[in-house]
C-alpha cells in the first residue's frame, strides 16, 4: 500500500530550507519555493499566470516530484481527479498538489511534528 508522504530526500531538503530561512506564514514559504502564480498583467490587458520560479530550483523540482507521487496515492488521488475534471492540465494539477504538500510540511514544521517518510522515494 502506498501512503502519501515525502521521501527522505524531499524531507531533508525541506528541513534544510526551514533551518536556514524563517517564514511567518505558509504563503511566504510557498513564495520562496517559486510555486506561487504571478500575473503578467499590463494596463487593461490580462496575461497568463505563470510560476514565479523564485527560490531554490532543487526544492521546486523535488516538491513537483512529490506532487506527482501524491497524485497516485490513495489520499490525494481524489483531489487530483477533481482538479483534472475542472479542466486543469496535468502540470497545473500536480503543481497544486505540490503546493498542498508544501503547506502540510510547513504546518508540521511549525507545530513540531515529524514528516512521515514513505518506504520508497
Amino acid at each position: 500500500m502506498r501512503r502519501a508522504g515525502v521521501c527522505p530526500v524531499v524531507a531533508a531538503q525541506l528541513v534544510a530550507v526551514f533551518s536556514t530561512l524563517s517564514f511567518v506564514r505558509a504563503s511566504a514559504f510557498i513564495a520562496c519555493t517559486g510555486l506561487d502564480p504571478r500575473p503578467d498583467d499590463s494596463g487593461n490587458s490580462g496575461g497568463r499566470r505563470r510560476l514565479s520560479k523564485h527560490g531554490p530550483p532543487l526544492l521546486r523540482c523535488l516538491l513537483y516530484n512529490a506532487g506527482m507521487a501524491a497524485a497516485n496515492s490513495k489520499i490525494f488521488k481524489p483531489v487530483y481527479t477533481q482538479l483534472r475534471a475542472r479542466g486543469l492540465q496535468t502540470t497545473e494539477a500536480i503543481v497544486i498538489l505540490a503546493r498542498k504538500l508544501a503547506r502540510i510540511a510547513f504546518a508540521l514544521y511549525r507545530s513540531g511534528g515529524s514528516l512521515r517518510c514513505s518506504k520508497t522515494c
